[in-house]
């Protein structure tokens, strides 16, 4: 379009000044124009809510990370995440994976919604549902097991999913030549692929796809649970379906972690988004580990700490201070208003949640830590019948039947502390423990 001068010269030989006068102007404007598409493209930039990643280990308790003392695994690009962020030593989880992620995802205890083992109730509303209210793109990769059929993760609040066991009856492989459904769809001709890079990929190219606006990535890893099959990287010769190949998986299970954290350094997007890393039990009871000098015995499916105690890495360039090492207690109904509290987004008040949001303490604030760790029990999956009820802080532990432990020095729950006993702090931790049992008894007795 011919620029028009907003004024017109009448006196004579004044053509050639007029013109040079007119570029001038017009390209004062141009100036001005650009900064002003600068700022308004600065402030846009600064008013957009935060990427979220959330990445969940399968069967990986808190003994596995190096950050956290491992001395059996290497993990370095996990490492390099607590070093440049912030690290819990007290984050627990459920016992078994699927009560965890029913946890995880709605922010509420077992007994308030959970059905039982590998499924999921679907009039449940889950931090996928709330960040998709507040303009978020919504993704999930892995492993699935809650059943729902192929459009069970879009009615859990997913836009977009690519995902293992989407049909609990025919679940075939996770590892290699995996059985993967993507958005509604069984995946072909992946014979000679191996799952945990299928996620990747996927992943890769949704945050490639919603760069441009705000995402949650949740992903649920298949890695590193049993089978323990050979990765891409083993040695040839590796045995299938042995523990032996245990550390294997935990390398590769890294390394994809730190593949997707390379990916958004690569579009820019690092600096807007805040990744968790956790797992969702505790190892398995195959896996023998050494934290430091201790050996420690794989959990999961235990309510011992070793079947409860998971990592809980956060980082968040600019907004975690790195290096940070909190021992606040944290619990799995925690995750959804603190991923809600990230994304400026609250839920209706009328909706029960018994997580609080610890986003003040991963800003170098005090916040409003818990003083206890409640957990109800009950997974439902085949001839498991256990019950259990419990409440404990980052010492002590008080069971439902009465039994109290002083995990300082009894970790594996060997030794209960006599309910006579005058041991230093235990009196006051039993009546203290115990009140918050008599509170979920009210609600729901056992």
């Amino acid at each position: 379009m011919r620029h028009t001068p907003f004024f017109v010269c009448h006196w004579p030989h004044a053509s050639t000044n007029c013109k040079a006068f007119d570029v001038e102007i017009c390209t004062m404007r141009s100036v001005i124009i650009a900064f002003l598409l600068l700022f308004a493209s600065i402030a846009v930039a600064a008013e957009r809510p935060p990427n979220i990643v959330l990445i969940m280990a399968d069967d990986f308790g808190y003994e596995c990370v190096g950050a956290n003392g491992s001395t059996s695994y290497q993990t370095p690009r996990l490492d390099a995440l607590a070093a440049s962020g912030m690290r819990f030593t007290q984050c627990y989880a459920m016992p078994l994976c699927t009560p965890s992620r029913v946890q995880l995802m709605t922010g509420r205890y077992n007994f308030r919604n959970y059905v039982r083992f590998g499924e999921f109730d679907f009039r449940e509303r889950t931090f996928a549902h709330f960040l998709k209210e507040a303009g978020y793109k919504t993704a999930i990769a892995g492993k699935w097991q809650l059943a729902g059929g192929l459009d069970g993760p879009h009615k859990a609040g997913f836009d977009e999913y690519c995902l293992w066991q989407i049909f609990a009856a025919d679940k075939g492989s996770r590892y290699a030549g995996p059985k993967i459904h993507q958005n509604g769809k069984l995946l072909t001709g992946l014979e000679k692929r191996y799952g945990p890079d299928l996620f990747f990929e996927f992943l890769q190219d949704f945050v490639t796809r919603h760069r441009d606006q705000p995402f949650l990535v949740y992903w649920p890893m298949v890695l590193t649970h049993n089978p323990f099959e050979p990765t891409p990287d083993s040695k040839p010769g590796a045995k299938p379906a042995n523990p032996s190949n245990f550390p294997d998986m935990v390398r590769y299970m890294d390394k994809n972690v730190g593949k997707l954290v390379d990916h958004l350094e690569k579009l820019k997007l690092r600096e807007n988004t805040l990744i968790f890393f956790t797992g969702d039990n505790g190892t398995a009871q195959k896996i023998r580990s050494k934290l430091g000098d201790r050996v420690v015995l794989g959990g999961k499916g235990k309510t011992t700490t070793s079947g409860t105690h998971v990592p809980l890495i956060a980082n968040w360039p600019g907004k975690i201070a790195a290096g940070k090492v909190s021992n606040d207690l944290v619990d799995f109904t925690d995750m959804l208003p603190t991923l809600l509290d990230v994304g400026g987004k609250q839920p209706p008040k009328d909706h029960l949640l018994d997580g609080r949001s610890f986003l003040h303490q991963l800003r170098g604030e005090t916040g409003n830590p818990r003083e206890w760790i409640f957990c109800h029990y009950e997974p439902r999956h085949g001839q498991n019948n256990t019950k259990e009820r419990f409440a404990q802080d980052q010492r002590w532990k008080l069971y439902q039947d009465g039994r109290l432990f002083d995990l300082r020095d009894d970790e594996d729950e060997k030794k209960p502390v006599p309910k006579e006993s005058t041991r230093p702090g235990a009196p006051e931790a039993r009546q203290r423990l115990q009140a918050v049992l008599d509170r979920y008894e009210r609600e729901k007795p056992f």
